[in-house]
């Protein structure tokens, strides 16, 4: 799409942070301002205690805290003085903890507690700061691990009140609300969207 349209990709690796700062400037230069920043890059694997390593830790701290630090503070510096939005995709794994997922469970945790931090430090340059928080979604991740025909997936099923894994329509709407200025006076806020599990 032309970059007056609504798709616009760049690859980076955003555990980089001179990637990251290619990604803002061509941003940039294709749209000519910053309003707002959707940290959706993640990964997660589930490992018990006894087979967590290094590298296990790494590949998920690296991208999902990281990641999300080197694109905010990038990102920050491109909002104008009108300040902006950023929406941190983090998950209710930081707050359910299922078992097997220490590591995952610890990087939305730290997503959680960077959203309400930024929150503070950037308020008074007008940029707001929240988490939305999503149970198990329906996405092509999950569909390339053989998730959504798995037990697993039934479990969740019968753990959530509303009895169903979401949808990327389920969510996609609460991003859309936080970038917009119908949520201009709120920041540093966790919403939960999955479907009543906690």
């Amino acid at each position: 799409m032309s970059p007056t349209g609504f798709a616009y990709a760049v690859q980076a690796n955003v555990t980089k942070k001179a990637e990251v700062e290619r990604l803002f400037v061509k941003t940039e230069q294709t749209f000519g301002r910053l309003d707002i920043l959707v940290n959706n890059a993640g990964i997660y694997e589930y490992l018990p205690l006894e087979d967590i390593t290094e590298e296990h830790f790494h590949k998920q701290f690296d991208l999902n805290v990281l990641g999300l630090i080197l694109t905010s503070q990038q990102g920050a510096k491109y909002f104008g003085s009108a300040g902006g939005s950023i929406i941190n995709i983090s998950s209710i794994a930081s707050t359910a903890t299922p078992a097997t997922g220490s590591v995952y469970n610890a990087t939305k945790a730290a997503v959680d507690a960077i959203t309400k931090s930024l929150a503070k430090e950037l308020g008074s340059r007008q940029i707001r700061v929240n988490s939305i928080n999503p149970g198990m979604v329906e996405t092509e991740g999950l569909q390339a691990l053989g998730v959504l025909e798995s037990d697993f997936r039934r479990q969740v099923e019968a753990q959530t009140p509303l009895g169903r894994i979401g949808q990327v329509q389920d969510i996609a709407p609460a991003a859309v609300f936080f970038a917009s200025s119908d949520s201009a006076w709120i920041t540093g806020e966790t919403l939960h969207i999955a479907g009543g599990i906690h």
